[in-house]
């Protein structure tokens, strides 16, 4: 997108049909399998860098921001999403090793800088930069201090894509090491003590190939990248691996037979030259080993669906029962703390946190309040205490010391974690979680906020979301952007569908692979669900998710296109068949299917929205946006479907498509993150209220 503005003045003329669409051209190419044919126009699509494609994105993108400018409504929103934010706490600092961690914007208008503290209440001190060797597009992925913080290891996405670059800053000297690591994909960073790393290495030659990282390499500090020791390799199977450092063991998890089985491996850090052991053979793939601690590993398995967690010997003897299931508290996170292990469940609407001592005997319960979740940051020996971060959809950070001794809970407050009123006063807003009825007798968990006394009269603008994917499990998430669309009297709802996980294991299980399909049933039916109730409208009700939740999107409009009338997908799935040649789709067979079963092919084609999009139906009114560098949902997912959409006469309500130069994670800079939320929220009320 070197020359937009160029470009932008240029392609004007070029804009045709009733929306002043782009040209689009149709390569018919017809696609078999199974004995199903279907024929897909936009195949030329896929190929990002042509020329050709790069001027329709570029067309695509001064079409949808000459529709914010006819809206006129970002900058006011850009205004008060800032406010809030200026109201809003900071959450706590992040312990990890010796120091505590956390991002400090210094003043405003200015972006936050990583700053590092020796106790929890101490004063932030700045780190040098690792970005200042990068463009605009880079951002710090994550950083990750060495046993004795010695060093500190940066990952950094030079281009917002999922693969990364690792620099490596002395702590003592401040100041970067020269050895710079490339091509780091889909890894975390493991230190063996503060001499090296261990990190996965991808050698794709192309953005978009099947993804190709098989190999576990470790690099010594101070040494060249061509001199790292290759520990593991996995190329000859094809295989998805993960690794930890566990006290003095690397441990790896290798994923055998597409995703059926697993072969876990051990390494002491003091045998690099050996190779890994094998230590577990062909353990079933629910099989979640979880950590390694005092010559015991610990593990969960799918056989309790709620979630527990047990522990043997390495040699494989020796099981205990840890922490057992208990029947509708969804076990979310398990924590050791000294001599405490702390239990963190989930139920309806409500979270709470179990105490154990280090013989598992049961102390106490804490509560939390309806609707909010917590973060356990860290526990600080010195006093005994955890400190927690309390969060919903419209409170930011609220922070607390939990005593384990006491059991006394109170609030946190320091130099930089003021005291401050919230943005809005606490009974501003009302949350609720019921459930409703999906059509075949399912109760669905759903989360509804709004502003307190809101008529329920069927005219209210709403904004529906859900994810449905991989077990994952939903938690409120604070967004100023979102305040503001409540503030002006809109609903938001949050369906927990299946396919997530939180009802436990067998909810995912029923919203996967074959079964992809109730998934979106229940986001339809939740919809339905928001209309009989009142609190919407077929003509006031909007629908979005991100990344499965943008299949979700795009699935749920082309099943039932009269049911909404906005739609935005970000970084969405749309041809499912063909996502699973690309990227990470073939670690993803379990999650969709193979396309090369037949049942599970025809399944796909039963919600895959791309082959579900029919010639002459006005579907509603569409936003997709995109990430051009994301190599993990490649942008011309959302390309094929928009033009698709786009070209065909019966399309009235309009379709637009938004790519912007960043990876899966979407913008990584405060005013970026800022310009996207207000232009959210001002393309959604625009339509959902004109």
């Amino acid at each position: 997108m070197k020359n937009f503005f160029l470009f932008a003045m240029i392609s004007m003329a070029a804009l045709v049909n009733a929306q002043n669409y782009p040209a689009t051209k149709k390569t018919p190419k017809n696609i078999t399998k199974h004995g199903i044919t279907f024929t897909d126009d936009y195949t030329w699509l896929e190929n990002t860098q042509d020329k050709e494609v790069t001027s329709w994105v570029e067309a695509q993108n001064v079409l949808f921001s000459n529709h914010l400018t006819e809206i006129g409504t970002e900058k006011a929103i850009t205004k008060k999403i800032k406010e809030y934010d200026a109201g809003s706490s900071y959450g706590l600092p992040a312990k990890r090793k010796k120091y505590y961690y956390m991002m400090v914007r210094m003043s405003p208008g200015k972006p936050a800088q990583l700053h590092y503290m020796d106790k929890p209440d101490g004063i932030p001190q700045p780190l040098p930069n690792p970005l200042n060797d990068y463009g605009s597009n880079a951002y710090v992925v994550n950083y990750y201090p060495s046993v004795n913080s010695a060093y500190l290891a940066f990952s950094i996405s030079p281009d917002g894509s999922d693969k990364h670059d690792v620099k490596f800053l002395d702590m003592k000297k401040s100041r970067f090491e020269d050895d710079v690591l490339t091509g780091i994909k889909y890894s975390g960073i493991q230190w063996k003590n503060d001499e090296g790393i261990f990190y996965k290495h991808n050698i794709n030659k192309t953005a978009f190939a099947a993804d190709s990282t098989y190999q576990l390499y470790y690099h010594a500090i101070g040494k060249p990248q061509k001199d790292d020791k290759l520990i593991f390799d996995s190329s000859a199977s094809d295989s998805h691996f993960s690794f930890g450092v566990n006290e003095e063991y690397l441990f790896i998890t290798e994923e055998i037979n597409d995703g059926a089985s697993k072969n876990y491996y051990r390494l002491h850090l003091d045998s690099l030259s050996k190779s890994p052991v094998k230590f577990i053979s062909n353990v079933a793939a629910d099989f979640d080993f979880k950590y390694y601690h005092k010559g015991r590993f610990y593990y969960s398995t799918q056989q309790y669906d709620w979630g527990e967690l047990r522990s043997r010997n390495l040699d494989g003897t020796d099981e205990k029962v840890v922490i057992p299931q208990f029947y509708n508290q969804l076990l979310r996170s398990t924590l050791m703390f000294g001599d405490y292990i702390v239990c963190k469940y989930k139920t309806l609407g409500k979270y709470h946190l179990s105490l154990y001592d280090k013989d598992v005997h049961f102390i106490r319960k804490y509560d939390l309040p309806p609707g909010t979740d917590c973060e356990v940051s860290f526990y600080n020996k010195e006093n005994n205490c955890l400190y927690i971060s309390l969060r919903s959809y419209t409170l930011s950070s609220q922070n607390y010391t939990l005593n384990l001794d006491t059991g006394e809970f109170k609030p946190f407050f320091s130099t930089i974690f003021k005291a401050k009123p919230t943005v809005f006063p606490l009974d501003y807003f009302e949350s609720k979680t019921i459930t409703y009825k999906s059509r075949d007798g399912k109760d669905v968990p759903i989360t509804i906020v709004h502003k307190k006394g809101l008529v329920m009269d069927g005219s209210n603008p709403t904004l529906l979301k859900a994810y449905g994917g991989f077990g994952n499990v939903s938690t409120p998430a604070y967004n100023t952007g979102l305040l503001y669309f409540l503030e002006q009297g809109g609903v938001f709802a949050y369906a927990e569908v299946r396919g997530g996980g939180e009802k436990g294991l067998k909810w995912h299980a029923a919203g996967r692979g074959r079964n992809k399909i109730h998934s979106v049933n229940d986001v339809i039916d939740a919809a339905e669900f928001l209309i009989a109730e009142k609190y919407t409208s077929s003509q006031r009700i909007a629908f979005t998710g991100a990344s499965n939740g943008g299949l979700m999107a795009t699935a749920a409009m082309t099943q039932r296109p009269d049911l909404f009338k906005v739609i935005i997908s970000e970084m969405g799935l749309t041809d499912i068949p063909s996502a699973m040649l690309h990227t990470v789709g073939n670690y993803h067979k379990d999650e969709y299917g193979n396309p090369e079963i037949k049942e599970d092919y025809e399944a796909m084609l039963t919600y895959s929205p791309y082959q579900k999009i029919k010639d002459d139906v006005n579907y509603p009114v569409t936003l997709l946006i995109a990430g051009e560098n994301d190599d993990r949902v490649t942008p011309f997912q959302s390309y094929k479907f928009a033009a698709k959409l786009q070209n065909r006469p019966a399309q009235k309500n309009p379709v637009y498509i938004k790519t912007s130069e960043f990876g899966h994670n979407k913008s990584v800079t405060y005013d970026e993150r800022t310009k996207d939320n207000a232009e959210f929220y001002s393309f959604l009320l625009y339509h959902l209220t004109k």
